[in-house]
C-alpha cells in the first residue's frame, strides 16, 4: 500500500492559491498570486527538499498538472529531473491531455480512483498545489501525512487548504523548523479522531456549579 503526503504552502489563514505568481491560479479574481516569493531563500529550499524527499511518484488535479506540464519539461535543475522522471497521476476528466513524459491519467470519480491507486505498491504520492483534490482525499481520510510551510501573511481570500467538508481528526507532530524569513514547516501524520478532554476536572465546586447554573437560567 501506498502512502499519500502533501507539500503544501499556506498562508496563515491557510490559503493556498497562486503561491508561485500572479498568472498561477486568479480564479475569482484573487488578488495575490505571488506570495511565496519575498520569503523564499536557501534555508526553505534545503527545507523544502527534505519535505518532499526523492522516493515519491506525484498526484495532481489538473490544474495543477497543467501549470507544472508547462513548466517543468523545460527546466534541467535537481528538482525538475525528479519530477520529469517520476510518474504522475493526474485526477481529471476522460479525455484530459496528459502529454508529460510518465503521465496516467485518473479516470472516474476521485475518491475511489486514488484509493484503488493507493492499494498498489510502489512509491509515495505527493500531493502539490491541487486543492480540490486534497479536499476530497481528506474527508475520505486518504491522505496520511501533511507537510505544512505556512508563510507569515494573511490574504483573506483564495482557496483554502480545509474546507467545511474537512473531515474532524487529529494529527500527530512529526518535526517542525522554523526559517530566517518566518516560514514554519510542520509535518503531521494523520492520528485518527480528535480528542477532547475539559480544564474542569472530575469535581465541581459549588461555585462554578451555581455560575454555571445562573449562566444557563439566563440563556
Amino acid at each position: 500500500m501506498r502512502t499519500i503526503r502533501t507539500a503544501t504552502f499556506v498562508s496563515l489563514d491557510r490559503v493556498m492559491q497562486a503561491p508561485g505568481g500572479p498568472e498561477e491560479d486568479p480564479a475569482g479574481g484573487f488578488r495575490f498570486g505571488g506570495w511565496v516569493f519575498p520569503h523564499w531563500d536557501e534555508d526553505l529550499g534545503r527545507l523544502m527538499d527534505r519535505a518532499m524527499g526523492r522516493d515519491y511518484d506525484l498526484l495532481l488535479g489538473r490544474r495543477t498538472y497543467e501549470i507544472f506540464a508547462a513548466y517543468w519539461p523545460h527546466e534541467n535543475d535537481e528538482i525538475a529531473r525528479v519530477f520529469n522522471a517520476v510518474n504522475k497521476y493526474v485526477v481529471a476528466s476522460p479525455g484530459t491531455p496528459t502529454p508529460w513524459a510518465n503521465s496516467h491519467l485518473l479516470e472516474g470519480e476521485v475518491v475511489e480512483a486514488v484509493r484503488v491507486l493507493k492499494q498498489t505498491e510502489g512509491r509515495d504520492l505527493l500531493i502539490q498545489g491541487s486543492s480540490q483534490v486534497i479536499h476530497a482525499l481528506l474527508a475520505a481520510d486518504l491522505i496520511d501525512q501533511m507537510t505544512l510551510l505556512t508563510f507569515p501573511v494573511v490574504l483573506g481570500e483564495g482557496k483554502r487548504l480545509f474546507d467545511a467538508g474537512s473531515r474532524p481528526r487529529g494529527w500527530t507532530p512529526l518535526g517542525t523548523e522554523v526559517t530566517g524569513k518566518g516560514v514554519v514547516v510542520g509535518a503531521y501524520r494523520l492520528a485518527g479522531d480528535v480528542p477532547t478532554g475539559s480544564f474542569a476536572g472530575d469535581g465541581v465546586s459549588e461555585a462554578r456549579q451555581a455560575r454555571r447554573n445562573g449562566s444557563r437560567a439566563e440563556g
